[in-house]
């Protein structure tokens, strides 16, 4: 019989009920009891779920208060000093290292926060010091939350994040020389330790994650496999199931003979499905394969067709008893359930299928390769009628935005002028001083502008109300501002719900979710749209809270859109087109949107690209120049149409592009600025080594946490900084857009940034 199984499922919940609750405990209004309460009640109805629908293989320890990977930190003790030395409690103590802590005379920052591969969910990045040591926790969450399913009549799988990974995926501290890698050692016998609990506690097998192995490995990382394993497999442990998902895994072939004693590989098919014979070719005798056919990254329903001939491949190959079918990855990255989606079209509702209903495919794959394809017959027929629907749609295809892109040119990709010819325009029309003062974007979105936008959406006021409500909230950005004494004001975007949604809502070819959240990172979760057709503007979607604010402004004004590759990535991309095809037609849209804005006296104007360096190939190669190709040339599309007074910027996501540093300048933006904050600046050398010629915004603090930072640490920060840019280069501003944060703290950590800008503005002045 051919086993289902589930690698994750997501943790918030159908209405975001863990994203309230801890929400409200961080705000003192929810007691560590309730909320722990409340994380119980979602595991075991996340579980029943999964169980009603028939699940072999369902998976716990999935479920994290903020993120899976900050779990095993504080599991096995790795917890830098700067946290355990207050004797916080154990959940205060975890949220600390996640979001930071400012309370009760503690004050630190938290661990850096980085992308999960090519995914937009952000892990917590163990951090390791040179004597680092591993030690259980006496009660191990895994065990506790494998026993609480089992307490009611629920068998799971337990889930873990593999050592090799865990180790490969943090980084040394701060002042720290240590290469994670070598705490191997030091490690393994926690693991052991672990899984000894688990096989005690009646755990029959144990999903262990190795995700590194779709990167191209450093030999001493791919040679902590065979001596990792070998350790962990035996009577005494749980079967095994390796996981490796978001690539494929031929090029790191030669590990796989040194972990065939483990129960079962599972791959990701629908990222690569052509790497499925050669890995059966590389399977030990008995190992079991687990096929990932169900896509975990993307909300359109399984093609059941494709799925079991892929499936019955394997079976030909290994027999039933040795395929398991399964998600290609967590369900983590998909939204809960398509049963509250009640405004959706009925056409494209029946194109879609989200973690709930993934699970259901899981089983019904699973079914049919078992029992043969009549025993669900009326779930296959309605799938190729779902599949044939979408295919033959009209909402897919507009000749208009064919058209468009096939007149598209090489000299539209550039601007007029070289950087140093267009950067004397930009000087002298917008006169900005030395270390020039900005913000991302954002400001705090308060209760009251989600009441407005609510009241709004349902029809309960007019939009000439809304619109009025609206110029108000940026009359109040645009004072704050001049408090603030910053160099470059923005409006602050009171009126936007998502930086990819509000643009979304405004194009053709989008449809949208009403609680199709996913979790981004903690409890911020974001509501993707939906690619599903030729995406084009029809009207401009910004200009009008642009050319407003610039009225009331004597300052630069800066237009905020986000970039063509973001609004890809941070979209539900087709599956049926290629995704430099969709990124061309966003670049069109946003090029009008660009043309539109400067004319309307909107000088400064930033083109965000947090997602560029996400969507980069995992591995090194023609897949990765390609994409980088098409990527840079859709945002070069996007902004090359103005004047060369018109300064563009453009903003980033982590300073790590030593890989890719060749198209970050290509992108050819007059400024960019770059989360950086938790980054060593020694990472900003890169820009030193290749010379790159135009100015950089470093972000000075962590918009992440709720932690002001203060004046000196900010100047700190510059200070770090200089040693790697001139000062006529250097941008000061935070990390990210202010969104989810308190006009409390922003005031008071942008108050300290302009002042740590103004020292070192007067000590240059006065130097020179």
């Amino acid at each position: 019989m051919v086993q289902s199984s589930v690698l994750g499922f997501p943790r918030m919940g159908g209405n975001r009920e863990l994203k309230k609750a801890n929400e409200a405990y961080w705000a003192d209004k929810l007691s560590r009891d309730d909320l722990l309460a409340e994380a119980k009640r979602l595991r075991l109805a996340h579980w029943k779920i999964q169980k009603d629908v028939g699940v072999d293989s369902i998976p716990s320890n999935d479920f994290a208060f903020y993120d899976h990977v900050l779990d095993h930190i504080q599991m096995f003790n790795a917890i830098p000093e700067r946290y355990s030395k207050h004797g916080l409690a154990p959940i205060d103590e975890y949220f600390a290292m996640g979001r930071g802590h400012q309370k009760d005379g503690i004050d630190v920052p938290s661990l850096e926060m980085v992308k999960w591969f090519d995914s937009n969910y952000h892990y917590v990045k163990p951090t390791f010091q040179d004597n680092q040591t591993f030690k259980l926790d006496s009660d191990p969450k895994p065990v506790r939350e494998f026993l609480e399913a089992k307490e009611a009549g629920i068998v799971t799988r337990p889930a873990l994040v593999g050592p090799v990974s865990f180790l490969a995926l943090g980084k040394a501290d701060r002042g720290q020389t240590v290469d994670p890698i070598s705490l191997l050692d030091n490690l393994l016998p926690v693991y052991a330790e672990l899984l000894e609990k688990l096989k005690a506690a009646g755990a029959e097998t144990v999903q262990i994650d190795e995700p590194v192995l779709v990167y191209d490995l450093a030999p001493r990382v791919k040679d902590a496999f065979k001596p990792a394993y070998e350790k962990l497999v035996g009577d005494k442990f749980p079967k095994l199931v390796l996981a490796t998902y978001f690539g494929d895994i031929v090029h790191n072939f030669d590990v796989l003979p040194g972990l065939q004693n483990l129960y079962a590989i599972h791959i990701d098919l629908v990222r690569n499905p052509e790497q499925l014979e050669s890995v059966i070719g590389q399977l030990g005798a008995k190992q079991a394969l687990s096929c990932g056919v169900v896509d975990g990254r993307n909300i359109w329903k399984t093609n059941f067709k494709r799925a079991i001939e892929t499936v019955e491949t394997a079976i030909q190959k290994l027999g039933k008893e040795r395929v398991i079918v399964a998600t290609s990855s967590s369900l983590l990255h998909t939204p809960h359930s398509l049963d509250s989606e009640k405004k959706l079209p009925t056409e494209v509702k029946e194109w879609f299928s989200f973690a709930v209903q993934k699970t259901a495919e899981v089983v019904v794959i699973a079914k049919a390769v078992t029992e043969g394809p009549a025993s669900v017959r009326e779930d296959l027929e309605a799938n190729a009628k779902a599949m044939q629907s979408r295919a033959s749609s009209e909402r897919t295809n507009n000749p208009y935005v064919k058209e468009r892109q096939s007149k598209v040119t090489e000299a539209m990709h550039e601007r007029q002028s070289p950087f140093p010819e267009r950067y004397a325009q930009q000087k002298t029309h917008l006169k900005l001083p030395l270390f020039p003062t900005t913000t991302i974007g954002s400001f705090p979105q308060t209760k009251e502008i989600r009441i407005q936008r609510n009241k709004f959406t349902k029809g309960e006021i007019t939009a000439e109300e809304y619109e009025k409500f609206i110029e108000k909230e940026i009359e109040e950005v645009i004072k704050i501002q001049d408090e603030l004494k910053l160099d470059v004001y923005v409006h602050g975007e009171p009126e936007r719900n998502d930086m990819v949604q509000y643009f979304g809502e405004r194009l053709d070819g989008y449809v949208f979710t009403t609680n199709g959240w996913v979790q981004s990172y903690g409890s911020r979760c974001v509501r993707p749209p939906i690619i599903v057709g030729d995406i084009s503007r029809p009207a401009p979607m910004s200009v009008k809270e642009s050319k407003y604010a610039a009225s009331i402004s004597s300052k630069p004004m800066k237009g905020m859109l986000t970039g063509p590759i973001t609004c890809l990535r941070w979209s539900f991309p087709r599956d049926d087109v290629h995704q430099s095809i969709q990124a061309q037609q966003l670049a069109l849209a946003l090029r009008d949107e660009v043309i539109d804005l400067e004319a309307a006296g909107i000088y400064v104007i930033q083109v965000d690209e947090p997602a560029l360096r996400e969507g980069l190939p995992l591995r090194s190669g023609r897949e990765r120049e390609n994409y980088l190709a098409w990527a840079v040339n859709s945002f070069k599309l996007s902004t090359a149409g103005v004047k060369d007074s018109t300064q563009i910027h453009s903003h980033f996501c982590y300073s790590e592009f030593q890989d890719f540093f060749h198209a970050i300048a290509a992108l050819d933006a007059d400024v960019l600025s770059i989360e950086n904050s938790k980054s060593d600046a020694k990472l900003l050398k890169v820009f030193v080594d290749q010379a790159y010629p135009r100015h950089i915004g470093p972000g000075v603090y962590d918009i992440h946490s709720p932690r002001i930072p203060s004046e000196s640490e900010i100047k700190d920060r510059i200070e770090e900084m200089l040693a790697y840019l001139k000062p006529n280069q250097l941008w000061v501003n935070p990390d990210c857009g202010l969104k989810t944060r308190q006009w409390k703290e922003t005031k008071a950590a942008l108050t300290n940034m302009v002042n740590a800008a103004i020292y070192y503005r007067e000590k240059y002045a006065k130097s020179a």
